[in-house]
């Protein structure tokens, strides 16, 4: 077993919570824009879905300046935030869960976007013809099709978030038992002496939470698959 030090147990949970927050607070928007990309065709279309995938292309350290210069306490955003309701965003928990929300979110849609884009339309036609809403149609038709895509999306989303390094030191710094993610933790005992056997602890549980990610969310798409209904 891989017996951690309690700032290793705090990161790994940190990583855990943040990247869960993280994908749960993202999800209905991811859903909403992958449907909309996947399925729609509209003024716009091809600058909205560079936008979104815009962080995928992005290094890391730079989306999280941009974030910070967006978030911090003189930003358009954090300004106001902490004048008007006191809360600082910049170089707090919430910062750790930002940044695992942003560079995982172009993963998510664009799995949800390959989902959407693979429904054979007829199934929501035959719906509308038997006098189905079109809200009714998403929620009962479309949603359901979309869930193989929907559970990928997730898992990448998560195991992203949980790797994130870049983006999260920028915005939210290093601050240990408060900001200090897993691959954080990972960074500060790569650069202190004889902290080799920490590193490899780390390694090999990053190495775990991903596979274990990956592995469940084949296991659920199978089942997913195997129940939906034949063309």
């Amino acid at each position: 077993m891989l017996q951690l030090s309690p700032m290793e147990q705090e990161a790994l949970m940190l990583s855990l919570s943040a990247s869960s927050k993280a994908v749960l607070f993202s999800l209905p928007l991811a859903i909403a824009l992958g449907w909309l990309l996947g399925t729609r065709r509209f003024p716009g279309h091809a600058l909205l879905n560079a936008v979104v995938h815009l962080p995928l292309v992005l290094p890391p350290v730079v989306l999280g300046y941009l974030m910070l210069v967006l978030l911090g306490r003189n930003g358009p955003l954090g300004g106001p935030l902490y004048d008007l309701f006191g809360i600082r965003i910049a170089f707090s928990s919430s910062a750790v869960v930002i940044a695992c929300a942003v560079v995982g979110f172009p993963l998510m849609v664009r799995a949800i976007r390959q989902s959407a884009e693979s429904i054979d339309p007829r199934y929501a036609r035959a719906a509308r013809s038997l006098g189905a809403s079109e809200a009714r149609i998403f929620v009962s038709v479309t949603l359901p099709l979309m869930a193989p895509g929907i559970l990928a999306g997730i898992t990448l989303a998560f195991a992203r978030a949980v790797g994130e390094f870049g983006a999260t030191i920028t915005l939210a710094g290093n601050i240990p038992g408060k900001t200090q993610t897993l691959p954080l933790a990972l960074f500060n005992v790569t650069q202190s002496p004889g902290g080799d056997m920490a590193a490899l602890r780390l390694c090999v549980l990053s190495l775990i939470l991903a596979g274990a990610a990956l592995l469940a969310s084949e296991a659920i798409a199978r089942k997913v698959h195997h129940g939906e209904v034949p063309a």
